[in-house]
């Protein structure tokens, strides 16, 4: 499948090859180890939590408390619960409505909060707790974490949060555009009590996906093209197309930040599907508490390898050594600290602690803005073969850069890069521009994320765009360093659609990229695919200015003619 399980965060772990329910009955057997599973906790509203505890027999007083809460029911999960009690604290699991043993029906993402209060709160009236909790785990687990703290339980005194999901904000949508492989996780977590992996693995999802492309079909009506029907998560989601109080009631909203202050440790990688929501948190917590004890590592890490242990090669690029470090000992070093008054993981320098690609060194920084000094700035123009180039200087007279997408051919598609590879020999620029600069002069560190500004004409009232980072070495290799792709009638306001106007030249502002760190060598140049969204894999957005969810290939008329114009911009934040 070609991108269905691109964005890791759905949490499709790998498969573990054991037996889990002997794990299980293994572990109940073992004289260390005191069990209680099946409790089912009763909620404010009547619903029922599903959860167990695992905490050594030997512990003769009552102690803190490591939660993890999740939609992803596994027996497996008594492995966790022991890591907490191995590591002297009660290890607890807790999940989902309509998960496990409650017989609610499951409903992703929008009783976490509420349930999480709960929950701390049935443990804080146990014998074995010292009413005191700690909550980590990624994803979703990483979600549940922020949810939790949007009413926050006095007994909760930190989370440890990972590649941590944002309804809304980066599943299931990006920027405002729905994509589509966040599809059958929906069965995948709720065709039954605990996960559905074969019928997840199925290769029925992606000649779906090409089914409903080929047809030309509505975005809503997907379900029904892959012969799921009525899927109501799916169809509530695409009710909600801006950052809307739907979405807003389930995490903390804007000056909801400024009442968490518990101290927190995020981590996340460079080409983690999950970072952008573990960056919306941490940008959205210092903004409106400044003072927040809030500590971040990121580095060159996708989804799972920023939740625990990196792996040495990452989609083909080998990391640095420096970089192989032990999130999950960090975690319990921070758990130590909190509960236990032991020091500060000594890893933590500073509030923001990010590995510099190809230098082999971490570095430390007092905030996101004091990774860079300098913006270096790049402007948009035609070269003199009349393809694209980045350059330093405006090109005042230019001709303006042109793409044509015909949405009535389905012969041939654009799309946008994402994290399945990092180092590619040639670029397929996917029926896009490629924009080269001319060499770099001297080494460039590139720290935090790329922005910029779109100016274009284009002839529809909206279009969904991209733009994908990239260094070309000097063996004309092409690393990837990041990406953007978002609704452009969404680009200055998540809450609120603002048309373009046909034939008018419109300013069409990004920042929400993914974030990187590296140092760009000396001679090497930098490239950015520029395109429009036409796949299998998203929304098409025809451009009508209409609910981009129920156009139809009927409603692509005239081809997609966009003039991009060369007072456009990218902008690379550096440390000089």
């Amino acid at each position: 499948m070609k991108k269905m399980f691109i964005q890791a965060w759905v949490c499709l772990l790998i498969s573990v090859s054991v037996n889990a329910q002997s794990v299980v009955e293994e572990l109940k057997s073992n004289p260390e180890y005191l069990v209680t599973d099946s409790i089912l906790i009763r909620t404010a509203d009547g619903a029922s939590v599903s959860a167990w505890v695992v905490r050594k027999k030997d512990m003769s007083t009552p102690q803190a408390t490591i939660l993890q809460f999740t939609i992803y029911a596994r027996q497996t999960d008594i492995l966790k619960m022991k890591d907490a009690a191995d590591h002297g604290y009660i290890g607890m699991m807790a999940y989902s409505r309509g998960k496990r043993y409650s017989d609610d029906e499951v409903a992703p993402y929008e009783y976490e909060g509420r349930d999480c209060y709960d929950v701390i709160e049935w443990i804080t009236q146990q014998p074995w707790s010292n009413k005191q909790v700690g909550m980590r785990g990624g994803s979703y687990n990483g979600f549940t974490q922020w949810a939790a703290t949007k009413k926050l339980h006095p007994a909760l005194k930190t989370i440890v949060t990972s590649a941590s999901v944002a309804p809304g904000l980066d599943v299931p949508m990006t920027n405002n555009v729905s994509m589509s492989f966040i599809f059958p996780w929906i069965y995948y977590v709720s065709n039954n009590k605990f996960l559905d992996e074969d019928d997840y693995r199925g290769s029925q999802w992606e000649e779906g996906y090409r089914k409903w492309f080929s047809q030309g079909a509505s975005y809503r009506s997907l379900d029904t093209v892959i012969g799921r029907p009525g899927t109501k998560v799916f169809h509530r989601w695409l009710d909600h197309p801006t950052y809307d109080a739907y979405w807003q009631s389930m995490v903390p909203y804007q000056h909801e930040f400024a009442n968490i202050d518990i101290p927190i440790l995020s981590t996340t990688g460079y080409y983690d599907g999950g970072q952008i929501g573990e960056m919306y948190y941490y940008r959205e917590h210092l903004k409106y508490k400044p003072n927040a004890d809030h500590y971040l590592i990121i580095g060159p890490y996708g989804h799972f390898g920023s939740q625990g242990k990196p792996d040495s090669i990452y989609s083909g690029y080998r990391i640095d050594p420096v970089a192989n470090i032990s999130i999950h000992g960090i975690t319990y070093e921070w758990f130590d600290h909190i509960f236990k008054g032991s020091p500060k993981p000594s890893f933590l320098k500073n509030k923001v602690n990010y590995q510099v690609m190809g230098t082999n060194e971490w570095k430390h920084a007092a905030s996101l803005d004091k990774m860079y000094n300098k913006a270096l700035k790049l402007y948009i123009t035609s070269a003199d073969q009349g393809e694209g180039k980045l350059s330093l200087k405006q090109a005042g007279k230019a001709k303006p850069l042109e793409l044509q997408i015909d949405f009535n051919d389905r012969t041939s598609v654009n799309s946008y890069y994402y994290f399945n590879q990092v180092v590619y020999d040639h670029l397929n620029i996917n029926n896009g521009i490629l924009l080269i600069s001319d060499p770099l002069q001297d080494d460039t560190e590139v720290s935090g994320r790329f922005t910029g500004e779109i100016k274009a004409i284009i002839n529809k009232k909206d279009m969904d765009f991209s733009l994908a980072l990239f260094e070309i070495l000097p063996d004309s290799s092409y690393f990837l360093l990041s990406y953007f792709m978002g609704r452009a009638s969404y680009a200055k306001d998540i809450h609120k659609r603002t048309l373009l106007k046909p034939g008018k030249k419109e300013s069409i502002p990004f920042s929400n990229s993914y974030m990187t760190s590296r140092m760009l060598r000396k001679g090497s140049r930098i490239a950015v695919v520029l395109n429009v969204n036409k796949s299998a894999f998203e929304q098409i957005n025809y451009g009508t200015g209409g609910d981009v969810s129920s156009e139809t290939i009927k409603d692509a008329g005239e081809p997609l003619r966009i003039k991009w114009l060369p007072d456009s911009y990218i902008s690379l934040p550096v440390f000089k």
